[in-house]
């Protein structure tokens, strides 16, 4: 029997990625005018030079509030040059932003259109006032992936097959729909702040959005919707994982995971409950065990529960906890709590310790 036979297109993939650090950004943004750019030191990738150019008041007119970058082939070629590249704004321990992170389709560059790039990278003003922006500095992280000898060939059906597809961006894509306010249709009114923001985004995430805005709670009538209970820089935090799936720096702490995990619960948004759950239970102490057990009984975190329960079970970190501030609202908010944990778990001589503590019936 013959065997399957198929046409394939067959790349070999070379990767590599190269971090520039833009030191005395303010005295570059004095120098250097709208359209004109400094350069990186080359680097190379699949056998070409490449550099970077960074544009600090934008590569045109119409960009000269934004910061751009370009990925330019450095070096002569015989042939056009297919690549996939990426921009990434890095945080303070080297991870991409994911807000200002971009990835490009398969572009080729030649001798006609050696440079490829993005003139709205990100506002000047979201750079000056975030944290990114440290002693005047900041970094961004070039990925660049060349496709190199591309042949049509023949294969059989178990023939390995190589094809180039770019990261999932959607995140990308909705959180700069965020930030650039396009199309905005409800006003959040939260403490002192006011959001703008996407109703059909809202819904999508939210089952809890979806009826206050297409629901019997109909508030479509109304442009402007008060959040009652909730901090603004929480809720900002909130509405960045709303539109991008991700949790932004503000939100790596404990306390502010702790926030999340309601605001998520409140709104029905579980993964980002999950997710603050998992980082509650990963980052017990006896601070913060109290009302962390307290979060875990009043929002139905039943992993975050246990995690807090096997923590308690040492001695020591029982009576460190019983100590902390947090424990008397513990008592007071959640009594059958304590209950469960000493039936569960304490031996009889630590129960009678504990209720002595916690001052409630042991059955």
């Amino acid at each position: 029997m013959a065997a399957d036979v198929s046409s394939a297109i067959v790349a070999e993939i070379v990767s590599r990625s190269h971090v520039i650090k833009i030191d005395g950004y303010s005295r570059i943004k004095g120098l250097i005018e709208n359209g004109k750019y400094v350069s990186s030191i080359p680097f190379s990738v699949g056998g070409n030079s490449w550099i970077i150019r960074f544009y600090p008041n934008g590569d045109a007119k119409e960009s000269e509030d934004y910061l751009s970058f370009h990925l330019s082939l450095d070096s002569d070629c015989a042939k056009d040059v297919k690549a996939i590249f990426s921009f990434k704004l890095l945080d303070k321990n080297g991870g991409p932003v994911t807000l200002y992170s971009t990835t490009s389709p398969i572009c080729t560059f030649n001798s006609k259109h050696p440079s490829w790039g993005y003139s709205k990278f990100m506002k000047k003003t979201d750079l000056e006032g975030s944290a990114h922006l440290r002693d005047d500095s900041f970094d961004i992280k070039c990925e660049v992936t060349v496709m190199k000898e591309v042949c049509s060939k023949e294969t059989n059906n178990k023939g390995k097959q190589f094809v180039v597809v770019p990261p999932v961006d959607l995140h990308h894509h909705l959180g700069k729909l965020l930030v650039n306010m396009d199309g905005t249709d409800v006003t959040l009114d939260v403490g002192q702040e006011t959001f703008l923001a996407h109703r059909c985004v809202l819904a999508a995430r939210s089952s809890v959005f979806k009826a206050e805005f297409f629901g019997t709670m109909n508030t479509k009538a109304h442009g402007t919707v008060k959040i009652e209970d909730m901090e603004a820089g929480v809720f900002r935090s909130f509405l960045h994982f709303i539109y991008t799936d991700t949790l932004s720096d503000a939100s790596q702490d404990v306390v502010m995971a702790q926030h999340l995990l309601v605001a998520a619960d409140r709104y029905n948004v579980d993964r980002l409950k999950l997710i603050c759950e998992e980082k509650l239970s990963k980052n017990l102490d006896s601070d913060m065990l109290a009302t962390s057990l307290a979060l875990a009984e009043q929002h139905g975190c039943h992993g975050l529960k246990e995690a807090c329960f096997e923590f308690l079970a040492s001695p020591s970190n029982l009576e460190r906890v019983m100590a902390s501030d947090g424990y008397e609202h513990l008592k007071s908010s959640c009594p059958s709590v304590l209950v469960e944990f000493m039936a569960r778990f304490l031996p009889p001589e630590m129960k009678a310790l504990a209720s002595s503590f916690s001052k409630v019936a042991i059955a």
